[in-house]
């Protein structure tokens, strides 16, 4: 399989028609080669339009989701980035590729372990990787310029955007099958944010999420 054809028409074909044009992030999808953070059965899938799963009941997000995120998260040099949801690793090469480091955390030890290895091989080293349950809150004590969710939450609890400097942003998808948002949150001073929804998407759940509360009458 010629797999810089196959990037290519992933980058034409899926990415660009779905608003990703930063071409910082475009760049970045040549350089990066996702094919070598999927698992090795799925190797020849890795450019589909496709999530290709991972294991204990997770899957990596489509191509064209992991570059809309980080297109819409704004990434910058210099960022502290907080991610919740490390799974293959890929988002986290993504994102500590533009950001000046990146602490990742999900509740899969393998996981951790497997990103740790695939990050080291393509010499990204401004990763703090961490196992632990992170779904309705981090307990860390810094607070960052930029918290991307991996996975999508019923809601969104408010002890993430705590975890934001002013000015700071957090992306995550917030709702249930079929109707959910991507949402953008800026810390715009201690005690205010402001909510920007950006697209409408269908995402799996982070495992142990919280979940919205629904009246019975």
């Amino acid at each position: 399989m010629d797999m810089e054809h196959a990037r290519f028409n992933m980058v034409e074909q899926q990415i660009r028609p779905w608003d990703v044009l930063d071409q910082n992030v475009l760049d970045l999808l040549f350089k990066l080669h996702r094919e070598e953070f999927v698992p090795e059965a799925w190797r020849v899938l890795a450019l589909a339009d496709m999530e290709i799963p991972l294991g204990h009941d997770e899957s990596m997000l489509s191509p064209k989701l992991e570059a809309r995120i980080v297109q819409e998260a704004r990434v910058r040099n210099g960022d502290r980035i907080l991610e919740i949801g490390t799974g293959s690793g890929y988002m986290t090469a993504l994102l500590a590729s533009l950001a000046g480091s990146v602490h990742s955390v999900d509740i899969v030890a393998e996981f951790t372990a497997s990103a740790k290895d695939k990050l080291a091989q393509h010499g990204i080293h401004n990763v703090t990787l961490e196992t632990a349950d992170a779904a309705r809150g981090f307990n860390g004590l810094e607070n960052y310029d930029l918290v991307v969710i991996t996975g999508s939450l019923p809601v969104l609890p408010e002890s993430f955007t705590k975890h934001l400097k002013v000015g700071g942003r957090l992306f995550a998808v917030v709702g249930e099958c079929p109707v959910m948002e991507a949402r953008l949150v800026t810390r715009l001073t201690q005690d205010n944010w402001r909510t920007d929804d950006l697209f409408e998407t269908c995402t799996p759940a982070l495992k142990n999420a919280q979940q919205a509360e629904h009246f019975v009458f």
